[in-house]
């Protein structure tokens, strides 16, 4: 009987050593980052959207750079006639400006909140405070895109006399870019209005 306690011993206490001696598992060589399995766990339609947040964000600094670049351009134009070349002498090129500035940091600070979104979930705003908020500003910057489109075609209208120099071709740039801001930014604004959709009825 002796014997036999001590085989029994012996072998209950054989697990404990070989777990003693490797105190730190061996990692699996399925294991990913956190990082990753944030990202891979958000829906798609929060990647399809952060996605198009980093075209607008893209594009409507084009559509400012480009706008801006129209008053250094045109520098030794001065004597062809009375218009302004300087797109700041004009109130439809600053309105238009403005605006882009104004979507360019708007599209910015969602691109950073979807960012921290996906690294730590909820820390600037909460979810649902998000959704609603996001569908506004959304829908309030595609009217300040349309409103500075049109007003931007206005302008070229009244510059057609300067067409095929530099201070035309880049007020059509910038005005192109807009649009393409505008395109991206309606889409968001689809996306945000089916999240919140969704929050308010499913």
């Amino acid at each position: 009987m002796k014997k036999q306690d001590q085989k029994l011993v012996v072998a209950s206490s054989t697990p404990m050593a070989s777990s003693a001696q490797s105190p730190y598992p061996t990692p699996s060589p399925f294991s990913f980052s956190v990082t990753s399995s944030r990202w891979s766990s958000r829906p798609p339609i929060d990647r399809t959207t952060l996605v198009l947040r980093s075209f607008a964000f893209l594009l409507s600094f084009l559509s400012a750079v480009l706008l801006a670049s129209s008053a250094s351009s045109n520098k030794n134009h001065h004597h062809q006639d009375h218009l302004p070349y300087n797109f700041t002498r004009c109130t439809k090129l600053m309105y238009c400006f403005v605006v882009y500035i104004l979507v360019f940091v708007y599209s910015a600070f969602q691109l950073f909140k979807g960012v921290c979104d996906i690294a730590h979930r909820g820390i600037l705003i909460s979810d649902h405070v998000s959704d609603y908020s996001t569908f506004i500003l959304d829908q309030l910057t595609g009217y300040f895109l349309v409103s500075s489109c049109s007003v931007a075609i206005m302008a070229i209208q009244q510059n057609i006399g300067r067409r095929n120099t530099s201070f035309w071709n880049a007020i059509v740039a910038s005005t192109s870019m807009s649009f393409a801001t505008f395109l991206v930014i309606a889409t968001c604004s689809v996306l945000s209005g089916y999240k919140l959709c969704k929050r308010i009825i499913w």
